[in-house]
């Protein structure tokens, strides 16, 4: 039995977060008395976080802060990076710029259009006060040009769905509360949303969900889909289905293994082995419905399929089908299911 944790998991703060702090910081280095210690700001749903600085610079007419991301407990890949803005005077507004390490929009159906700097509105409208009310106390004007680069960003980046999304030359800007709350569901499914935003925008007409990298790599291969076609659907097929309710794409694949797949054939809308489990009880019904050896003393889905062979999993790929279309609501999308073992073999299919 898991142990619960002794004390709640830290929370973290968003790189959007990151960036406004240093925003600010160097705006009462251009404008006021010089670099602060630290720097505190106020996110949209009222915390109160405050940054310790851990860059800073000033020239002729421009000052720089970085601040370290600091993701808490949750396994953020930007965990650690240092955030950096560069304020300085613009000819009208405020301007955004991509620095090092910051993306660039490319494909269109993203919240930032395409040639912006891929900075979301969120964070883009944290910034935007903050100079506005540094610019009222200062009696300026707040004309400015915000940059912001995260050194070796575009490494990072590779970690993450921004080459599929069309977000070319690093990270993206973050967070709509300025909050990272370890281990939330939210960050994912905000970018298999993206990702059918994305596709739609672009006209692609079928798209592919797969549970993890090996699936993935069948299901493109098997249907020749390009990258942008590709969901990171990973344990969230309740995620992905629910927003495809809504934003229809003609044609969706799901792949995976056949363990998670069972899951989702049993109704399951969260794969991960932490929140459903494969009901070998039920399995077996379905394997004696078919005539097939009994399997209710499998100790794997993979297991039961060796026992009563090929027709289980192509049963299971049905199911599967058959609940995901069931979560659909009726919406206008046409799905199949590949069933694949650990080394990809395909083990079953539902068209």
């Amino acid at each position: 039995m898991a142990r619960k944790p002794v004390s709640e998991l830290r929370r973290g703060w968003t790189t959007g977060a990151c960036a406004t702090a240093a925003v600010k910081a160097a705006l009462l280095a251009l404008w006021g008395d010089g670099f602060p210690k630290e720097i505190g700001i106020t996110l949209p749903r009222g915390e109160t976080p405050v940054f310790p600085l851990a860059h800073q610079e000033q020239g002729d007419g421009w000052a720089e802060v970085g601040i370290t991301k600091d993701a808490g407990d949750d396994p953020d890949v930007t965990h650690g990076a240092l955030v950096i803005a560069r304020v300085s005077a613009s000819d009208g507004g405020v301007v955004f710029k991509a620095g090092e390490g910051v993306g660039t929009v490319t494909k269109p159906g993203l919240p930032i259009g395409v040639g912006e700097p891929a900075i979301n509105p969120v964070p883009r409208q944290m910034m935007c006060a903050e100079v506005e009310a540094l610019a009222r106390k200062f009696g300026r004007r707040g004309d400015v040009v915000i940059e912001v680069s995260i050194p070796g960003g575009a490494e990072i980046a590779l970690k993450t769905w921004n080459p599929r999304l069309g977000i070319k030359g690093g990270l993206s800007i973050l967070g709509t509360t300025g909050v990272v709350r370890p281990f939330s569901c939210s960050a994912w499914i905000a970018s298999i949303h993206r990702g059918v935003d994305v596709a739609r925008a672009g006209g692609q007409s079928h798209v592919a969900g797969c549970t993890g990298a090996t699936s993935e790599r069948v299901v493109q291969a098997l249907y020749g889909l390009p990258d942008h076609a590709m969901l990171d659907m990973g344990d969230f097929s309740g995620g992905l289905l629910k927003y495809l309710a809504k934003n229809p794409v003609p044609r969706m694949t799901i792949g995976g293994g056949i363990g998670k797949i069972t899951k989702l054939a049993q109704g399951a809308v969260d794969l991960h082995s932490s929140r459903s489990q494969v009901d070998f009880e039920a399995l077996n019904v379905v394997a004696q419905r078919l005539g097939l050896r009994d399997v209710s003393g499998a100790n794997t889905a993979l297991e039961a399929v060796t026992i009563a062979g090929p027709k289980l999993a192509e049963e299971i790929a049905r199911l599967a089908q058959q609940q995901a279309v069931a979560q659909l609501r009726g919406a206008d999308v046409m799905i199949d299911v590949v069933v694949i073992d650990r080394a990809g073999a395909i083990l079953g299919r539902a068209a």
